[in-house]
């Protein structure tokens, strides 16, 4: 024990160093998004690759994440923070070097999951990290790194639009790929001097069991449900080992909740309710944020028209909105708790996407303004809250309460709103092109949901027997340009506008039990 590093030891110029390269590492899994998000197309195009399978490659850059998180949580405080901060660094080498020489969608696929678990490594050690250099302002702190994400995507994104528009032609996808490495490179120098401080709880003697206590049942059995059903998920997309049961969302909430059990019973806990809940929250707010995000780049597509300006910009604007929000987080945070600031950051979030949906012309950037700072708080903040309250939870809490967030949204969050943009698109061709409707209807379901759809096969071949001319009409009606396609997406923002509505509700009512309690206030483990 006596080789243990507190906080306290460190210089100030330590302690910098260790934070900015820590906000490195988060920088250049943000480049790494950004490729894709920019790329997909490109090398969907080049190596023959289905929609669906460059949708599967995009997945397999964040569901390795949250796994990833949750795992290294367990063990990071025995294996200290260097040496998985190296293993991240190869992998994300690994992965940005595999990529560019990839020619199959099966490698392309492999090295994806490598810059996918190289994310959650970092995730799960830069916040526990974080958490213990500032021990007094987890929340700021938290929140300025978390800055990091959007200047990744900002940085990212803006090189491969000024090299494209440089270069005649511009940058094949596969040197695009690479640009991750400079980052990644640059962080692991710095990483290689830097001392380590261990966490707060392991340096308060907590015991290992009582971290788990802190999960409890509640939590390790929402966790287990969405981990075994995203795992299965793989499986069966990407094997033919089995035939994915029609119940499987059912079976793996049936699965989860035995495990949940199983887990309560050996560490002798329901858990923290409070933290329970917020795990709960994720799964919203996920919905809010993520799922938005997919549309904002169709959505200022039509409103740069004329201007000669890349639709991809939106993503920078986004991006910009959120780090300057974030690396300023100290003084808003002089103003709200935590629980406060993400009751406001609703309001923000469900007003600006309401309007958003309707929003034309230079409206549209208004309210995109205002739901981009709605959400620029959720994730930083809530990561905050649990490491201000749930000390004792160590990484686990910590890195728990994110990995559920990133596994709800692809469980839950992507397929309710996918439901209901499937949906709405149905209700607009039942409307405008009753014929197709009438030949392509099927059905539709998630959970216990059901819904009509339009099914794009039976669609084309209904299209098929037309003439040019209906064929053009059908066109402005059921297209990825239709009007029916444009007022699914202005429908599925306003229908999304619900999940940030609910949190305003539920962290205003948080706020208002600490207040009854005498104002919110941070847990000191050393002061207990």
């Amino acid at each position: 024990m006596t080789n243990q590093i507190h906080a306290s030891d460190l210089s100030e110029r330590e302690k910098r160093l260790l934070f900015w390269a820590s906000f490195l590492s988060l920088t250049a899994a943000g480049v790494g998004f950004a490729f894709r998000m920019a790329k997909g197309g490109e090398y969907g195009e080049a190596l023959g690759l289905s929609n669906q399978q460059v949708g599967e490659v995009f997945g397999a850059s964040l569901w390795p994440i949250a796994l990833t998180m949750i795992g290294f949580s367990l063990i990071v405080d025995r294996t200290g923070y260097k040496v998985p901060m190296i293993g991240a660094f190869v992998l994300q080498a690994v992965s940005a070097i595999g990529i560019c020489m990839s020619e199959s969608y099966q490698s392309l696929y492999l090295f994806t999951i490598c810059a996918g678990l190289g994310h959650g490594i970092i995730e799960a050690v830069i916040n526990p990290i974080c958490a213990a250099v500032y021990p007094k302002e987890k929340t700021k702190w938290l929140t300025i790194l978390h800055a990091a994400w959007p200047a990744g995507m900002m940085l990212g994104t803006l090189v491969i639009i000024t090299s494209d528009s440089l270069f005649e032609g511009g940058v094949s996808w596969q040197m695009h790929s690479l640009w991750m490495v400079i980052p990644a490179v640059a962080y692991l120098c710095m990483y290689m001097p830097c001392k380590f401080p261990v966490d707060e709880r392991v340096l308060a003697g907590v015991p290992y069991k009582e971290m788990l206590q802190q999960v409890g049942a509640l939590t390790a059995a929402l966790a287990a449900f969405l981990m075994t059903y995203e795992i299965g998920n793989q499986v069966f997309q990407l094997t033919d080992w089995f035939e994915k049961p029609d119940d499987w969302f059912r079976i793996s909430l049936g699965a989860g909740i035995a495990l949940g059990i199983g887990f309560g019973l050996l560490v002798g806990s329901l858990g923290r309710p409070l933290f329970f809940l917020m795990c709960l929250l994720m799964i919203p707010v996920a919905t809010a944020e993520l799922g938005t995000d997919a549309w904002i780049r169709n959505l200022m597509a039509p409103v740069l028209t004329g201007y000669a300006i890349n639709p991809a910009m939106a993503l920078v604007f986004s991006a910009a909105i959120m780090l300057i929000l974030r690396v300023f987080a100290g003084g808003v945070l002089k103003f709200f708790s935590p629980p406060g600031l993400l009751c406001v950051s609703g309001v923000f979030s469900a007003v600006g996407l309401y309007w958003l949906a309707g929003a034309t012309g230079a409206a549209v950037f208004v309210a995109f303004v205002l739901y981009a700072m709605g959400q620029t708080y959720y994730w930083p903040c809530i990561l905050g809250f649990t490491s201000e309250r749930y000390p004792r939870g160590g990484a686990l809490t910590l890195n728990t309460v994110s990995a559920i967030g990133l596994l709800s949204f692809g469980v839950i969050g992507a397929p309710i709103l996918g439901a209901f943009f499937d949906e709405s698109i149905h209700e607009s061709v039942v409307a405008d092109a009753p014929e197709l409707a009438e030949s392509a209807t099927t059905d539709g379901g998630f959970m216990w949901m059901t819904h009509k759809k339009i099914d794009a096969t039976k669609a084309g071949e209904f299209a098929a027997n037309l003439s040019e001319a209906e064929q053009a009409s059908l066109a402005e009606v059921y297209s990825d340009s239709g009007s029916a396609q444009l007022e699914a997406g202005r429908g599925a923002l306003k229908f999304a506008a619900r999940f940030p509505a609910l949190l305003f509700v539920v962290f205003g009512l948080i706020a208002l039990y600490f207040r009854s309690k005498g104002g919110y206030k941070p847990v000191i483990l050393s002061e207990e």
